[in-house]
């Protein structure tokens, strides 16, 4: 890795512990300005003073989102879209470039591929691109893969995540995030099958913040460096607090008996 990938992933990146909490908040296009992202400012105000390390934006967001004030927080620009009410869904297109993203003042950039959806050899070439951009312009690639078609009777199999992740270290990606497996011990497998960091996926809004804090802190067991979890951060009741919660577990090593203390209310 060049030493430009190398200063831009220390500001998405916790350079002690080498882990990270991403919070993307790229929805507005698939689903639309969803309860938690109405105001993309104040949304990513409140995680930034929990403590998450970057956020996910699209590109048209990123001046809705800048604060001018306040902690500091990476910006990752998401290069991939499609809207839930595309019959193809599934196959996501690039909208936007890695030059675009840099002139926008991003650390990182991130692609979305569905592995398995009909639109796969499309979305494999485009992520096959943006690593070759990344690797010239030194801009750290965050690949999201998913197993979603025809084929994929459970996204979640531990076969397919394993080999989501190891799809998106083949092609270039310097962080994968897929879901979550359910348990550490098969979710082990895709931390292990990839050369590079691993990160857990949020999906759906989850019943009780005690069900995401187990997700996470089973990850961290596993080897996850860290997550990038959406809904159930910025739709949470009281979404600073979230992320320091999370932060105990991905950062300091806390439990979730620990982690959940801090959500009490006072």
């Amino acid at each position: 890795m060049g030493v430009g990938k190398e200063i831009r992933l220390e500001r998405i990146v916790n350079r002690e512990t080498g882990r990270t909490i991403i919070v993307p908040m790229d929805h507005g296009v698939s689903s639309g300005p969803i309860e938690g992202i109405v105001n993309v400012k104040e949304a990513v105000d409140k995680v930034a003073r929990g403590g998450a390390n970057a956020v996910v934006l699209h590109k048209g967001m990123v001046r809705a989102g800048h604060r001018k004030s306040g902690r500091d927080i990476g910006l990752i620009v998401h290069l991939s879209a499609s809207t839930d009410w595309s019959p193809r869904k599934n196959d996501k297109v690039l909208v936007c470039t890695v030059e675009e993203a840099l002139r926008l003042g991003a650390d990182a950039v991130s692609v979305h591929v569905n592995i398995g959806a009909e639109g796969e050899r499309e979305m494999l070439r485009d992520l096959g691109a943006v690593a070759k951009a990344c690797e010239e312009w030194q801009v750290p690639l965050l690949a999201m893969v998913y197993g979603r078609g025809p084929k994929i009777e459970n996204q979640y199999d531990p076969k397919v995540v394993a080999h989501c992740a190891r799809v998106g270290a083949e092609l270039g990606a310097d962080i994968v995030k897929v879901p979550y497996t359910g348990d550490p011990e098969s979710f082990r497998r895709a931390v292990e099958g990839s050369p590079v960091p691993v990160v857990i996926a949020g999906g759906p809004k989850m019943k009780s913040e005690r069900e995401v804090l187990e997700m996470v802190y089973g990850a961290i067991q596993a080897g996850a460096a860290g997550l990038s979890i959406g809904r159930n951060v910025f739709q949470a009741r009281d979404p600073e607090r979230m992320v320091r919660a999370m932060a105990l577990i991905v950062h300091e090593g806390k439990s979730v008996e620990e982690a959940l203390k801090l959500l009490e209310v006072e």
